[in-house]
């Protein structure tokens, strides 16, 4: 009986192990669903022309995500904390608001001033 337990535990870590990477791969692919949602519709919603390709819109929306979250987290309880929304209807509108700031702040960022 006492040369069981040991097996039953490895066992126990083994499953815990494969259930956390599972759940580690789906939040880095609702991570980039997220991020291509809320990057291609900040693009079409700001005007002018917003480069990058598709990794370029991922990470934007990715960006925008943590802006939004952390945005609203500050809005609702007045203090500021770096979050990110879930993948919701909600967590995809922060998402496309943070895009669309982190494209104003990237266009002021790089722009040339006439002088």
């Amino acid at each position: 009986m006492a040369d069981l337990m040991p097996r039953c535990e490895l066992l126990a870590y083994e499953c815990s192990v494969k259930i956390f990477t599972k759940l580690k791969t789906m939040n880095i692919l609702a991570w980039i669903v997220l991020g291509l949602i809320a990057g291609a519709i900040a693009k079409a919603i700001y005007p002018g022309h917003q480069g990058g390709g598709i990794l370029g819109t991922i990470l934007l929306g990715i960006i925008g995500a943590f802006i939004g979250g952390s945005l609203g987290v500050f809005f609702s309880t007045g203090t500021f904390a770096l979050a990110a929304p879930t993948l919701s209807i909600t967590g995809i509108i922060l998402a496309i608001l943070g895009a669309i700031v982190a494209i104003f702040l990237w266009n002021l960022l790089t722009s040339r001033s006439a002088v």
